[in-house]
């Protein structure tokens, strides 16, 4: 996404811009979701990523060479997974539900203040008699989108993504060990699958298959701020 926008049409300066605001946001986003693994984990009992040096916002601890590659290809990625040890949970179901949800909750938590700063700031520049700060509000915007895209990517019930575990948690015992085994080895390849379809469905069509939905749930958000204050 990153890099189509920079090699394509338009004025450097303002391109620039955005790139600048599209890598904050990146950087933010997967430090933060990483970063709520990590404290989740910790509550429940297992101190693995702590003691790692992952219970932290600094990006350079989480980032993943290839899954920061497809943010800036195709909008969505992914972080070093953080380390965690199950068998320190207190009670394994609890820990193994709430750290799983804990990244995904922590994007969503993202995109809604996002989009309440964006009308608020909106708001408050309109009663001043003034235009909203286009660079703030394309920030908001952006992470907003970016995050709502990361919550809902690490969904998919795709091995290492977040929804995997929770899949296993609700399914595995109904599929068996055997086919959970086989997602696991094979997640990945799986993974890398749903990726180049959703470049070559973003290619063909204007459809992108988390992009879509992540706009969607970010005007959702938005909507829900703008109802609120009329």
């Amino acid at each position: 996404m990153l890099i189509q926008t920079l090699l394509g049409e338009g004025d450097l300066r303002t391109k620039l811009i955005y790139a600048g605001m599209y890598l904050i946001a990146i950087v933010l986003s997967l430090s933060a979701h990483e970063w709520a693994h990590a404290f989740v984990a910790h509550l429940n009992g297992d101190n693995t990523a702590r003691n790692m040096g992952r219970m932290t916002l600094n990006p350079l601890a989480h980032i993943d060479p290839a899954g920061l590659l497809m943010l800036l290809i195709v909008g969505f990625g992914w972080a070093k997974p953080v380390p965690v040890n199950s068998r320190n949970y207190r009670n394994y179901r609890l820990g193994e539900a709430t750290v799983s949800l804990a990244g995904i909750f922590m994007n969503l938590l993202l995109a809604f203040v996002s989009a309440g700063l964006t009308v608020l700031f909106s708001v408050l520049a309109i009663n001043r008699g003034e235009l909203p700060n286009q660079y703030l509000q394309l920030f908001l915007d952006i992470m907003g989108i970016m995050n709502c895209a990361l919550a809902i990517f690490n969904l998919l019930p795709l091995y290492p993504l977040d929804g995997s575990h929770i899949f296993d948690l609700i399914l595995g015992k109904l599929i068996g060990p055997q086919a959970v085994m086989w997602l696991h080895r094979n997640g990945r390849f799986l993974l890398y699958g749903f990726l180049i379809l959703s470049v070559v469905l973003s290619r063909v069509s204007s459809f992108s298959l988390v992009g879509t939905a992540a706009s969607w749930l970010y005007s959702v958000f938005w909507n829900l701020f703008a109802s609120f204050v009329g």
